[in-house]
């Protein structure tokens, strides 16, 4: 996956935890975090490379199992997210 596709996937998700309303406290402290590393992949993927701290993919896991019934689109989107950064490596 070239940066491009990553940014424009880093969007879509974006787009998508502006559009998920919360339930919980739980909720909304997982979609604050996903919101600030999202930030820091766009930043990073400014600079032309990127490198993924492991706490973010934690992050990204435990959000599809938290999410995954009741916000099925946001899941998929994250799901893909990290099969994009695997499959390049990162």
């Amino acid at each position: 996956m070239d940066n491009k596709e990553l940014d424009g996937l880093l969007h879509k998700l974006h787009d998508e935890i502006q559009k998920t309303r919360s339930i919980d406290d739980k909720d909304s402290e997982l979609l604050r975090d996903l919101e600030g590393d999202i930030r820091t992949l766009l930043e990073k993927l400014q600079g032309g490379t990127i490198q993924v701290h492991p706490s973010i993919q934690q992050r990204l896991e435990l959000a599809v199992n938290h999410f995954e019934v009741s916000h099925p689109d946001l899941t998929t989107l994250i799901s893909n997210l990290l099969d994009s950064l695997s499959s390049a490596g990162i």
